[in-house]
């Protein structure tokens, strides 16, 4: 038997390989991810982990308890994404389905999980086989909703860390699409981003186009917000701390001629800390207001939704795993990344008092990565319907590097 989890993962790659085309051809939304979970469940109680589903919605925890120790938590994410793939791979998602405001609409993992679930289960399997070599508790959590940032959230509602132990720590990783397969990426403090989802429904007095004086007009009053919500960032948040106001979306009207009763404004807000979070959406509704004021029209509404809080990884626990993955995949191979304004739910468990790493996975091969260099093209990103990832090597950095970092954390018997 292959000690080491370099060794161990060459002789099982068929068979994650197959059960990675299985995940990757059989994707299920956000909340919808029952049978993902149940084929979760099987491979975990295969390994030998005490399995309990239903958590948080069809969360999934498998526990492993093998003598004294801490308890070290691994996460993966389940859900995919409503793309239609476009990739062309043989094993290609051809699911479609309704989502939930009705629309039919393709289904792809095109952000990884179904890379990072085969990784977690080949990590268990790992373990499984080598209980000589660690000592402690292993907690696997499959967790719904990442993409719609409500998964974490409703597991610990549900009593994650009640009816489960509280783990000392716990790892996750994340595939990049920009780093070639056999380096990881690490980066110690604030990683991702507050994500916060803004709508605001500017209101107003509809009528004749011809005769805007008899009206209030809420599409102007959007433009000038538009515009005023700029000055937040540039003028009110101090330039050294990061911040993003994007309005995505601007709905209103109906025909030419008509001014319509209200404008919908759709806004994405990002940050790090917990101040300019607050200070961007005080700010938000301040100038919403102000806005409506001075046109006296009705006071807008303003709802904030969708919220994760920002990932910050723990510094100690990067900097000891940092030097486990120079290790077994060489220095050369370990990046430090730039922090970036996407968000993840795997924050949530920081937020409960748990030092968490969540580190990136090179999942393209340096050849393609290359070749898209020399067209001048950008690989394709997470969500996009081009994506895939190059995944056995993928698989034999991710499981290789996170089951190094188990051994570490719970040591030798």
């Amino acid at each position: 038997m292959a000690d080491s989890p370099q060794e161990w993962v060459q002789g099982e790659l068929p068979e994650l390989i197959e059960l990675y085309r299985y995940l990757h051809a059989h994707p299920e939304l956000s909340l919808h991810e029952k049978e993902t979970a149940a084929r979760l469940a099987e491979e975990w109680r295969k390994a030998g982990f005490e399995v309990h589903p239903g958590i948080g919605g069809h969360g999934v925890v498998g526990i492993m308890e093998n003598g004294d120790g801490p308890t070290v938590m691994l996460r993966t994410d389940l859900d995919a994404l409503p793309v239609e793939e476009q990739t062309g791979l043989v094993y290609a998602s051809k699911v479609r389905v309704k989502d939930d405001a009705g629309n039919d609409v393709g289904v792809m993992h095109a952000c990884g999980h179904d890379v990072h679930m085969t990784n977690i289960t080949g990590v268990a399997r790992f373990l499984s086989e080598h209980k000589n070599q660690w000592s402690g508790t292993v907690m696997l959590v499959g967790q719904p909703a990442e993409e719609r940032g409500l998964g974490a959230r409703a597991m610990l509602r549900d009593g994650l860390f009640e009816k489960f132990p509280k783990p000392d720590f716990a790892i996750a990783l994340h595939v990049d699409s920009n780093m070639a397969t056999g380096k990881v990426g690490v980066r110690a403090g604030y990683a991702m981003a507050n994500v916060d989802s803004v709508d605001i429904i500017v209101r107003g007095k509809g009528g004749h186009g011809a005769y805007p004086h008899t009206t209030i007009d809420p599409i102007v009053q959007a433009a000038q917000l538009v515009l005023s919500l700029q000055t937040i960032v540039s003028r009110e948040v101090k330039p050294q701390e990061p911040a993003v106001i994007t309005v995505g979306a601007i709905h209103a009207g109906t025909k030419h001629n008509i001014i319509g009763d209200s404008c919908h404004l759709q806004l994405t807000v990002r940050s790090y800390t917990d101040e300019v979070r607050e200070q961007l959406l005080s700010a938000i509704k301040r100038k919403a207001k102000a806005v409506a004021m001075g046109a006296d029209a009705p006071e807008p509404s303003i709802d904030v939704s969708e919220g994760t809080p920002s990932l910050r990884n723990d510094d100690d626990l990067t900097a000891r795993l940092a030097k486990v993955f120079e290790s077994v995949v060489g220095k050369e191979n370990i990046v430090s990344v730039e922090p970036t304004m996407g968000g993840e739910d795997f924050s949530e468990y920081g937020r409960q008092g748990v030092p968490i790493l969540m580190y990136r996975l090179g999942a393209v091969d340096a050849k393609r990565l290359e070749r898209f260099k020399q067209l001048g093209q950008a690989p394709p990103s997470l969500h996009s319907p081009l994506f895939y990832p190059d995944v056995e090597e993928a698989l034999v950095t991710g499981v290789t590097t996170m089951s190094a970092a188990v051994l570490e954390l719970l040591g030798e018997q």
